[in-house]
C-alpha cells in the first residue's frame, strides 16, 4: 500500500455502522478483559506475556475487520452527447445554374457546390449521425438518421436537379413538414443529443404561394444554418430533362431547347441567389446564414466560429469507489490463530 492510499484510508463497515461499531466495541472489551485477567492471575497461571499479547491482538484485528478499513479510489467518467446533423438540400431547377463558387474562383452549378458542402459536413461532424432530405416540387426524407457517413456521401453524389417539366416554382418551405416529423422523432429517441440543421439552397422563391415560417422547427433544434449557393448576379436556368447525360447517369441532361424562358418576357429567365430569404429563414430557426463563394466554404473554423453547439459534448463526472483493504488483517489473523491453535495443542498434550 503506497502513501497515497494511506491518505485516503477510512473505515467503511461491511455490515453497516451500527453492527460494525457494536462488534468493534465488544472485541475491544474482550482485549481489555484478556489484559485484566492476565494481570490478576499472574503467578497463578502458566499463560505467558506473549500469549496475552497474541490474544489481545486477535481481538483488535477482529474489531478492525468489523470496521472494514478501506481506501477511496476516484474515477472520472465522461457522458458523451453526440450530434445529429440533418441536411435539407434544394434540387429545384434553379440549382442547375452555373454561377456558384466554393472556395475557389472556378464556377460550378449550385447543386455541385451543395454536394461539396455536404461532403465537408461529413468530415466536420465525423463522429455524428446524419439524416438527409431533398426538396423541390415536394420534399422527401431520403436517409433516416444513421451514423453511416458513407450513406450520406452516396446520397449527395446521386442528387440531381428535378426535371423542368415537373417544376412548379420554387417553394422554400417545402421541407418543413418532413423535417418536423423527422426532428420530433429524433428528439424523442435521443433526448440528450444535439440536433443541428443545415438548409442548403439558393434562397429563390418563385412560387406565388406565400412562404411558411420555419419557426416551428426551432423547438427541436440546438442550432441551425442556412447555406447559400449561387450568386446575386445570377445566371440563366438550363432546361433539364429526366434522362441522364452520361453513361453513369450521375447528372440530368440539358435539353436542346436551351434555357428556361420567363413567361412575362419570352426571354431566358435569370435566377439569382436570394440572400434576404436565406437570412430570414436562419433567423426564424434562431440560426445563422453562411453564403458560399470564392473565399468561403464550409470547414470546421467557419462552423465553430458561428455555432456554440458545435462539438461532441463531454460531461466529466467524478465518482468515488470504496475498496476494502482487509487482506493484510486476514493474513495476520490467520497467523495468530494458527499460533493460538498450536499453543492450545501443546498445552493439551502436556496435560495428558
Amino acid at each position: 500500500m503506497n502513501l497515497d492510499n494511506l491518505k485516503t484510508l477510512r473505515f467503511n463497515p461491511a455490515l453497516g455502522w451500527p453492527a460494525g461499531i457494536a462488534i468493534a466495541i465488544i472485541m475491544l472489551g474482550f482485549a481489555f478483559a484478556v489484559v485484566v485477567v492476565h494481570r490478576r492471575r499472574k503467578g497463578e497461571s502458566d499463560e505467558t506475556v506473549w500469549a496475552c499479547v497474541r490474544r489481545c491482538v486477535i481481538c483488535v484485528i477482529i474489531a478492525l475487520l468489523a470496521l472494514t478499513p478501506s481506501t477511496i479510489a476516484s474515477t472520472t467518467s465522461r457522458a458523451v452527447n453526440t450530434i445529429d446533423v440533418v441536411i435539407a438540400t434544394d434540387v429545384t431547377g434553379s440549382m442547375a445554374v452555373d454561377d456558384a463558387q466554393y472556395g475557389t474562383s472556378k464556377t460550378m452549378t449550385r447543386l455541385d457546390a451543395a454536394k461539396k458542402a455536404i461532403d465537408d459536413l461529413t468530415s466536420i461532424y465525423d463522429n455524428s449521425s446524419f439524416a438527409a432530405v431533398h426538396f423541390g416540387a415536394s420534399a422527401t426524407l431520403d436517409v433516416p438518421l444513421t451514423p453511416d457517413i458513407g450513406a450520406i456521401r452516396n446520397w449527395a453524389t446521386g442528387l440531381n436537379t428535378e426535371p423542368t417539366s415537373v417544376s412548379a416554382g420554387s417553394n422554400l418551405d417545402a421541407p418543413i413538414d418532413p423535417l418536423l416529423v423527422t426532428l420530433k422523432q429524433m428528439r424523442t429517441a435521443h433526448p440528450q443529443d444535439k440536433i443541428v440543421l443545415y438548409y442548403i439552397s439558393d434562397g429563390e422563391q418563385t412560387s406565388a404561394k406565400p412562404r411558411r415560417t420555419f419557426s416551428s422547427l426551432r423547438q427541436y433544434l440546438d442550432d441551425a444554418f442556412t447555406i447559400g449557393v449561387g450568386s446575386e448576379k445570377g445566371g440563366q436556368i438550363p432546361e433539364v430533362t429526366a434522362g441522364p447525360s452520361d453513361s453513369d447517369g450521375d447528372q440530368p441532361s440539358t435539353s436542346s431547347q436551351g434555357w428556361v424562358k420567363d413567361p412575362a418576357t419570352g426571354q431566358p429567365g435569370i435566377s439569382r441567389m436570394d440572400k434576404k430569404n436565406l437570412i430570414a429563414i436562419a433567423d426564424e430557426m434562431s440560426g445563422k446564414c453562411i453564403l458560399l463563394d470564392a473565399t468561403h466554404k464550409l470547414d470546421k473554423s467557419s462552423v465553430t466560429s458561428l455555432s456554440k453547439h458545435f462539438r461532441t459534448v463531454e460531461t466529466p463526472k467524478r465518482r468515488e469507489r470504496v475498496m476494502p483493504v482487509v487482506w493484510p488483517l486476514y493474513i495476520a489473523l490467520a497467523a495468530l490463530l494458527t499460533m493460538e491453535m498450536g499453543s492450545w495443542l501443546a498445552n493439551s498434550r502436556r496435560l495428558l
